[in-house]
């Protein structure tokens, strides 16, 4: 696996900070103030903005407690948007630096998610939008075929959904910003709310939640009172891919301030995943290609000496039970042989690192 030069992934660093200064500037412009709100005891930082009529609008920001949020508050009014630089970073950046740029439509779909609150809101980019940005955040060459995708997903954690009491505007006005044949998709169960947007051109946009609960709710969406109407379906393992997400950016334009799952969390997902996957028809499809973008990931962790990342999440996920150990194992049964040993290296390295032991799952 080929790596990106370190000058690219250093500009890299510079386009996310860059970005982020102008997503914020634009967020909260300076007529407004920064409140801070204890919710159950703990203190989050809110952001009032005049409504013109002697009142006022409230949006969330983030908890107290994190740094990058709390430092941005002391100091968002100095921060200026250098937007023709940022273009100019993410043309090099693709063009000669190696790194991956997303299709127009996925773009311009999670960039309006993004201006509409969707990442301030806690939500995370999810599935192969997602993994295309692994190659700037891990400094490594991804091949195409790995990256290429018709659809984009978000997750959102359901008590985050409930409790910021703050919302995107209307999901299907902001898809239809980018293309007015976005429709909602009827919900299978005949649930009002829907968690799938797809365009004319079959471009579909799916809104997914964890669920620790009842396979009785797998079949409904589940109210998501952030996600500007939108429902989300829940899915048994999510919560293990959404914990802890990191910030990256998505080379498209002037370049877009997401969260993602961490890398190592994806990879071992995808082999649960691929395990609970049909044998025939697009869902092998997909299957293979979750297994592809796990091994591809367990390369480049181990390549970038991240080994100890996947040990302990990999630990994590084999104690949760049975049930999980089974879809670890039969994922990775899908993988080559040479993968297998590849996974297995980066385990042995991270196991060592760690001080822990770890489960083959082979």
């Amino acid at each position: 696996m080929k790596t990106i030069d370190l000058m690219y992934q250093t500009m890299l660093a510079e386009l996310g900070q860059r970005s982020l200064d102008a997503t914020w500037t634009a967020d909260f412009p300076s007529e407004g103030r920064f409140t801070p709100v204890t919710v159950k005891e703990r203190r989050y930082w809110y952001f009032d903005v005049p409504d013109g009529n002697g009142g006022k609008t409230r949006r969330y920001v983030g908890p107290a407690d994190d740094p990058e949020i709390s430092k941005r508050v002391a100091d968002f009014q100095a921060q200026k948007d250098d937007l023709r630089a940022r273009r100019r970073l993410v043309t090099t950046l693709t063009r000669e630096g190696g790194m991956i740029a997303p299709d127009k439509m996925s773009g311009d779909v999670v960039e309006a998610l993004a201006h509409g609150g969707l990442f301030r809101l806690r939500g995370v980019l999810i599935g192969t939008v997602a993994f295309q940005c692994y190659a700037g955040l891990l400094g490594v060459r991804l091949p195409m075929a790995a990256v290429l995708t018709g659809d984009a997903d978000i997750a959102q954690d359901y008590a985050i959904s409930h409790e910021v009491k703050d919302s995107l505007p209307p999901i299907v006005d902001l898809l239809q910003s980018v293309d007015p044949t976005f429709r909602a998709v009827p919900h299978r169960s005949g649930a009002a709310a829907s968690s799938a947007f797809v365009s004319s051109s079959g471009y579909r946009v799916e809104f997914l939640t964890s669920n620790r609960g009842s396979d009785d709710y797998t079949d409904q969406p589940a109210k998501m009172p952030a996600l500007g109407g939108a429902g989300a379906d829940p899915l048994r393992f999510l919560d293990f891919l959404i914990r802890d997400p990191i910030r990256t950016i998505l080379l498209h334009k002037s370049g877009v301030p997401v969260t993602i799952p961490a890398p190592e969390r994806y990879a071992v997902h995808k082999l649960i995943v691929a395990s609970r996957r049909h044998t025939d028809g697009q869902s092998a499809v997909k299957r293979d290609k979750d297994v592809r973008q796990a091994a591809l990931l367990f390369e480049a962790l181990l390549q970038t000496r991240r080994a100890s990342d996947l040990a302990l999440v990999y630990n994590e996920a084999w104690k949760r039970g049975a049930n999980w150990q089974e879809g670890i194992r039969a994922g990775a049964g899908m993988l080559m042989d040479d993968e297998r040993n590849r996974l297995s290296e980066c385990l042995q390295v991270g196991a060592r690192e760690i001080g822990e032991d770890v489960t083959m799952p082979f």
